[in-house]
């Protein structure tokens, strides 16, 4: 929560402020995010304007998660632009339209959990050419690079070798 108590109405009145604050859960998806009561550290500009105040500028912090590939640990960095217009509490802006502000107070939680989820890869990697975990045995092949096995043959495919066999003797 921002208070802007200090901010006055008058439109064009702006305040700029930083501040870390701990992150909330749940902030991120099924293999990568933020953990919870990490630090999250924010830039921000607050301006007001006729129908409320709008917040832009930027928040950053730790990322944690697992390759989707190798799922080995990986951890990253996120930086998320906001840019949030929050309405005074007597404003007749729908609900849908734009955020609303709690007396002087600004949340910025949906905004946050908007910004950095998109911001978020969908598929996490530890390194761009990752090789993943071998098919048969799942060993990660980024620690074993000359990983093979024997007879290599995937047994959906024994019926076809039959028929290889038939064609030779013709």
């Amino acid at each position: 929560m921002i208070d802007t108590h200090e901010l006055s109405r008058r439109a064009g009145s702006q305040r700029e402020v930083s501040f870390t604050a701990p992150a909330p859960a749940d902030l991120g998806i099924d293999v990568i995010g933020v953990p919870e009561g990490d630090p999250i550290q924010f830039d921000l500009r607050l301006e007001a304007v006729v129908e409320g105040v709008l917040v832009s500028g930027s928040a950053s912090g730790r990322l944690v998660g697992e390759c989707a590939r190798c799922l080995v640990d990986v951890e990253d960095e996120f930086l998320a632009d906001v840019q949030e217009l929050y309405v005074y509490p007597e404003s007749d802006a729908e609900p849908d339209e734009a955020s609303r502000m709690e007396g002087d107070l600004i949340d910025l939680e949906p905004a946050l959990r908007d910004q950095v989820v998109l911001a978020l890869p969908f598929q996490p990697l530890c390194s761009d050419d990752c090789l993943g975990l071998c098919p048969e045995c799942g060993v990660r092949l980024e620690d074993e690079p000359g990983h093979k096995h024997e007879d290599g043959a995937d047994p959906r495919w024994t019926a076809l070798q039959g028929l290889l066999g038939q064609d030779e003797k013709k």
